[in-house]
């Protein structure tokens, strides 16, 4: 009986010392096995010199990884040694990298991967490390003084605490470690976090297409002000409202219901990795609206598992909780299914969700009655949308024939789409098994497996 590999199984033919590096990646994830004399599709081949690999690897996971690992020969005649790693509460190195078992690829985690990595082993979030030299003085009180007129409404903080001074008020809001202010509160009460966090703002474009982009805007500042700005200027600015009477009130109805809108926003902020540098970014077109934000989501869920009724922590569980206590935030890890419940109750489309490896969209498409232009509909616009990404795809493909070592970025200045576009087309390429990656990613290069349609 054969089986595929997945996130908790990897097999190898023959054992090469590189294979270590899958070991720290199970030992730093969810833990795995590794059966080494197994081809791809978890069929035994044998396996020679097990005798001598049996007294070899248990030696060799303990002095390069620092951990204990079962080894095991397995199986009659056809044997395979099975080496059985367990989950570690804390970062394991192999040779001064960081390896880390994803669905069925081991990873090496470098940069805001690799801070985030280790803060979570350590039980800690990006927002809640402290920050030397920034001081209560530095932060904003006119900001402090609106989020105490906020929680006032909400009623979530006792009044005695909102009437207590800055320095007692910060500290209770457990936005302090010792001496130093943790992140949280430069994004929170800060007037310029930019200072400290690179990208800590929200871009939005209006595109007549993927690459034809008619206005845009910067929204900057503290968190509650970037919110409420965005949302102010989604629907004055760049949504279309459709204007009805009800006697002789006006009623205005936006493509994106305002609860879905603003919940949506504030869901970005709250699981953006502000350790990426790279801000939110808002799309609009006549028939859609795109949230992109560089989160990703918690260890094992799946974006199918989004639109059920499943609290998850906020990716900055710090911010949540003032945000909760100013009420910008209902409950916690509710958003997705507020978000959802806005749609059906104004009878318009749920956002579609789609995770990549750079981070998060939701996508909300207007309602089919709405054209796009007098002479489109939307069906129009996703068949046009659908030949622009079998078009991209095909060149993609040329161009790695013609220099199988063009990066990600390379690619996209091709063909001139965004780098997260590329991403995206390549993770679709690798699942269809059509390309793969050989070696590093430096130095190494694509290969193409086979031709689309084969």
């Amino acid at each position: 009986m054969s089986t595929t590999e997945n996130q908790n199984i990897e097999y190898k033919q023959s054992w090469r010392d590189e294979y270590l590096k899958w070991i720290c990646g199970f030992a730093n994830a969810q833990g795995g096995v590794l059966e080494i004399g197994k081809n791809d599709r978890g069929e035994a081949v044998g396996l020679s010199e097990s005798g001598r690999l049996l007294e070899e690897l248990p030696n060799k996971i303990r002095d390069l990884l620092g951990i204990m690992a079962d080894v095991d020969l397995v199986g009659e005649g056809k044997e395979f040694i099975r080496i059985t790693v367990e989950p570690y509460p804390y970062p394991i190195s192999y040779r001064g990298e960081y390896h880390y078992r994803s669905g069925s690829t081991n990873q090496t985690l470098k940069g805001a991967a690799l801070d985030q990595f280790l803060l979570g082993k350590q039980g800690r979030h990006w927002d809640a490390v402290p920050v030397p030299k920034l001081s209560l003085s530095d932060l904003d009180a006119r900001i402090l003084k609106d989020f105490r007129k906020r929680a006032i409404r909400t009623q979530r903080l006792p009044e005695e605490v909102l009437k207590e001074s800055d320095t007692i008020l910060i500290e209770k809001l457990r936005l302090t470690e010792g001496s130093y202010l943790k992140r949280a509160s430069l994004l929170l009460f800060h007037p310029e976090p930019e200072a400290f966090v690179t990208g800590s703002f929200v871009k939005i474009g209006y595109f007549r297409t993927n690459s034809d982009l008619l206005y845009q805007d910067e929204v900057h500042g503290d968190l509650f002000t970037q919110v409420d700005k965005t949302v102010d200027l989604l629907r004055t600015k760049y949504l279309k409202a459709l204007i009805s009477y009800e006697g002789i009130q006006r009623v205005e109805t936006f493509p994106v219901p305002g609860d879905a809108l603003r919940e949506a926003v504030t869901n970005a902020i709250l699981h953006k990795d502000y350790g990426t540098h790279v801000p939110i970014q808002i799309s609009v077109y006549d028939d859609r609206l795109m949230i992109w934000n560089s989160g990703q989501l918690p260890a094992g869920w799946s974006v199918d598992r989004l639109t059920r009724k499943h609290p998850s922590q906020p990716f900055n569980p710090e911010i949540a909780n003032v945000f909760f206590l100013a009420g910008m935030i209902e409950s916690w890890g509710r958003g997705i299914e507020r978000v959802m419940d806005a749609c059906r109750k104004a009878n318009t489309p749920a956002p579609e969700f789609r995770e990549e490896d750079a981070g998060l969209w939701v996508n909300f498409s207007f309602p089919s009655s709405r054209k796009t232009s007098p002479k489109t509909t939307q069906k129009t616009t996703q068949k046009t949308g659908e030949k622009a990404r079998e078009k991209t795809r095909k060149r993609i493909l040329e161009l790695i024939t013609d220099n199988p070592s063009l990066s990600l970025q390379e690619l996209a200045n091709e063909i001139g789409i965004s780098r997260n576009g590329i991403v995206w087309q390549i993770k679709k390429l690798k699942k269809e098994k059509i390309l793969e990656r050989v070696g590093p990613d430096k130095g190494g290069g694509w290969k193409i497996l086979k031709e689309e349609g084969k």
